[in-house]
């Protein structure tokens, strides 16, 4: 690695910061659903216990590589300044309110859960935002569209287990179809927003996984629910594969933008000194 003015990749955040991103997200828009849905009894129960499996698998994704662990304990003691401490306290919170919503069976606790879930994507985005030094991070855009591909990411996982085991309820189709049309929207304005300050490389990655979240992770499934709809015999096919491409395009572009698109802006040095001159 040589540091100067040229923007290079940043070695500090790897494929398991990824993966709180990924799997932190992709539970937290899960428990939404989960808890809107109408759904009660063992089966709210259920997706809500794999939902919060798979925030406390992000989060400990991010632990164990610690070489001091206990050093996580710090993470508590700024809530007024690190978006960190934040999303540790909603985490918290989404598993003491999920816990009593899977003892209690209760749909209110359960509803509880969901808006704490809701606090915690909105964090991760924010934590991604404060990472002042990455062009393709600091920008608001970003914080809105990690929001937004968690919800979508949530419903396309509850939409393939659900047609897995029975037929998802139209409102639950809806909103799945809205969820990808945002997220396609937020994609969009996120490029824009990075065109003029992003290093070339981390355009390239970004443009790459975008292609990717448009075409297989919108359009297809999209298409995909249409057919869903219209041929009931196809449905159960369809619908199974509309969920998952939602959910592993969410996951590529994440993964992409963790861990490929992290470049620096490089040194400000507007004036670079140039040998026998003054």
């Amino acid at each position: 690695m040589s540091f100067g003015p040229k923007p290079w990749h940043q070695t500090s955040w790897d494929f398991r910061a990824a993966f709180n991103f990924i799997f932190g997200g992709a539970g937290a828009g899960l428990l939404v659903i989960a808890a809107f849905s109408g759904l009660g009894g063992n089966s709210l129960r259920a997706e809500m216990l794999f939902a919060m499996a798979l925030i406390g698998a992000g989060l400990v994704s991010v632990w164990f590589p610690i070489g001091r662990p206990l050093r996580a304990m710090n993470v508590g003691f700024n809530p007024f300044t690190s978006w960190m401490t934040r999303e540790s306290f909603a985490a918290g919170a989404v598993f003491v309110l999920g816990l009593a919503a899977v003892w209690f069976g209760s749909t209110p606790l359960a509803q509880a859960t969901a808006v704490a879930a809701l606090v915690f994507a909105y964090c991760q985005g924010r934590i991604l935002q404060a990472a002042k030094g990455i062009p393709a991070w600091r920008v608001p855009a970003l914080g809105w569209l990690n929001f937004i591909t968690a919800l979508t990411e949530g419903a396309g996982l509850f939409v393939a287990l659900s047609a897995v085991f029975g037929s998802p309820a139209k409102s639950v189709l809806a909103y799945f179809s809205l969820a990808l049309i945002a997220r396609g929207l937020a994609w969009s304005t996120y490029r824009g927003s990075i065109a003029k300050s992003a290093a070339r490389p981390a355009l390239t990655v970004l443009d790459r996984a975008g292609k990717v979240l448009v075409q297989f992770g919108t359009i297809a499934p999209l298409v995909l629910l249409l057919l869903g709809m219209l041929a009931a015999d196809l449905s159960r096919i369809a619908l199974p594969l509309a969920g998952i491409a939602a959910l592993a395009t969410g996951w590529q572009f994440k993964f992409m933008l963790i861990t490929r698109a992290a470049y620096n802006q490089g040194f400000a040095l507007p004036h670079l000194p140039v040998r026998g001159t003054r």
